[in-house]
């Protein structure tokens, strides 16, 4: 291993702190898993029923990790000042209360295009009825914008700061899902209304404050919009759709990927 301090490299140097940013939002992710892990149950229900290897496992990982980080401070000349500090960067503290944002900017939008919302036509229920519950499609409002175009959530300095410029791109290129309030920007067929209702089925599951916090958490794991997962996991069932498949209950897909962590 060669030291940085005996080459002078500094494009190495430049290197090495963006790994560095890389592999600190890689840790704010497992942050942001870890605090759901603790919000939904205490430390004796894991110790009592938690899988011995996957416990272990990530007690391993936590441990390593903490140890390494340890043993970088411990040789820094100020280190003392860094134990002082808030153990939260001010970039920590904004990509964290993004989630907070967008579960309001999800809750105005919905209050703002619910009076105006329409209920689902005949024709689009009969042909969702084998997915979605009579119950959801009944709830169901919907919105076709003419030439206005949705506000982004306000993100854009979390964006910034975490040098994620399309944090804030949040609207679906062709609609919106605010809970069982629909917002389309053109003509509402069955394959976008199908595709905008996994995300209703899905906010329904996580609730909205859930929802938020995994986009923002999974935006930081995939950097695009596309690859957070409970986008994929509705355009894998949008596509199911499409292609006439068997019937399927959504509610349970979404389920199911809730359970297994894959949200």
């Amino acid at each position: 291993m060669v030291s940085l301090d005996d080459t002078g490299d500094h494009l190495a140097s430049g290197q090495m702190n963006a790994e560095l940013r890389h592999a600190q939002l890689e840790m704010l992710s497992a942050q942001c898993a870890t605090d759901r892990l603790r919000l939904r149950y205490s430390a004796g229900d894991l110790a009592r029923h938690a899988q011995r290897d996957i416990l272990r496992k990530a007690w391993s990982s936590a441990n390593a990790l903490f140890e390494y980080y340890n043993s970088i401070v411990n040789q820094l000349p100020d280190r003392h000042s860094i134990d002082r500090s808030s153990t939260m960067t001010i970039e920590e503290a904004k990509v964290l209360n993004a989630s907070d944002r967008l579960g309001r900017y999800l809750h105005e939008q919905r209050e703002h295009f619910r009076p105006i919302g329409q209920p689902l036509e005949q024709e689009h229920r009969e042909a969702l009825a084998p997915f979605f519950t009579s119950e959801l499609l009944t709830r169901i409002r919907t919105v076709v914008l003419d030439r206005e175009r949705l506000p982004k959530p306000t993100l854009d300095s979390e964006a910034k700061a975490m040098d994620v410029a399309g944090l804030s791109d949040f609207p679906h290129p062709s609609s919106a899902s605010f809970g069982e309030v629909l917002v389309f920007y053109d003509a509402i067929d069955n394959r976008h209304l199908f595709h905008a209702l996994v995300h209703t089925v899905q906010i329904g599951v996580l609730g909205v404050e859930g929802y938020a916090e995994r986009f923002v958490c999974g935006f930081l794991r995939t950097s695009t919009h596309a690859s957070v997962p409970m986008e994929a996991h509705a355009a894998m069932l949008e596509t199911a759709f499409a292609e006439h498949s068997r019937p399927f209950s959504v509610e349970e897909k979404v389920r199911l990927w809730m359970n297994q962590g894959r949200y």
